[in-house]
């Protein structure tokens, strides 16, 4: 993640659920980049420290939320990757019908409402989306995601940002065409065959349409003379109702 430009100076951390509920952490205050084996910290479910020099970040209970809720979750990483990020400081998923890829490996990528890095709040915001997705972003902060082991929880990570470089370049080339409603179920029925589990929650809601755009979208046009017969009728059923 350092190399890639994901996280800078001390930001993000990565953890791994270890046999007996152990929890295998990076530490605090300290660059990812440049860890050494020592350097890694080893907690209990409930972020007790078990061994390990380094102080345990203040974020693990973000990682110790998904390891209860989720017992498929075997690895989480966290950072904050920039055009990501980007989105979530604009108040804005990742939740377009764009790219099947990110159809099928992750349905969309929601938005978590802001609660303060470290704390109750953000834990507090996480837990309606921790059973239903793999992959979020955290408003005005980063994004998390969560995998079967450490190489598909970075390889989601990875998404999230490829994601959201595809979608910013789209809209700076123009108005992206997003699928169909119907092309969303073609691919979200292929998912089996990528050997693609969906999390166990199965609340995810499905990505943003052209179709339900279209709905959205939807208006009137009236003529001046039809607007003033619309309110002239409106104004004599009012007045007959008095």
């Amino acid at each position: 993640m350092y190399e890639r430009g994901y996280i800078v100076a001390c930001d993000g951390n990565v953890s791994v659920r270890l046999p007996d509920n152990r929890i295998l952490t990076t530490p605090t205050c300290m660059n990812k980049g440049m860890l050494s084996p020592g350097d890694l910290v080893i907690t209990d479910l409930d972020g007790r420290q078990i061994s390990g020099e380094r102080k345990f970040s203040s974020e693990l209970a973000m990682h110790l939320l998904f390891y209860r809720m989720r017992p498929d979750v075997q690895a989480i990483c966290h950072a904050h990757p920039p055009t990501a990020t980007g989105f979530a400081v604009a108040g804005r998923a990742l939740d377009q019908a764009l790219l099947p890829e990110v159809i099928i490996g992750l349905c969309q990528i929601p938005l978590v409402r802001y609660g303060t890095p470290g704390t109750s709040e953000l834990s507090a915001a996480l837990e309606p989306f921790v059973s239903h997705y793999d992959a979020m972003l955290l408003a005005n902060h980063g994004a998390v995601s969560c995998g079967p082991d450490l190489l598909t929880a970075f390889f989601r990570m990875e998404t999230i940002e490829h994601c959201a470089k595809i979608t910013l370049a789209a809209e700076l080339a123009g108005t992206p065409e997003l699928l169909s409603g119907r092309e969303v179920a073609k691919l979200m029925a292929a998912r089996s065959r990528y050997f693609v589990e969906a999390p166990p929650g199965g609340g995810a809601e499905l990505p943003i349409t052209c179709d339900s755009v279209d709905k959205e979208d939807e208006s009137v046009t009236l003529s001046r003379s039809e607007l003033d017969a619309l309110i002239d009728e409106a104004v004599r059923k009012d007045r007959a109702r008095r």
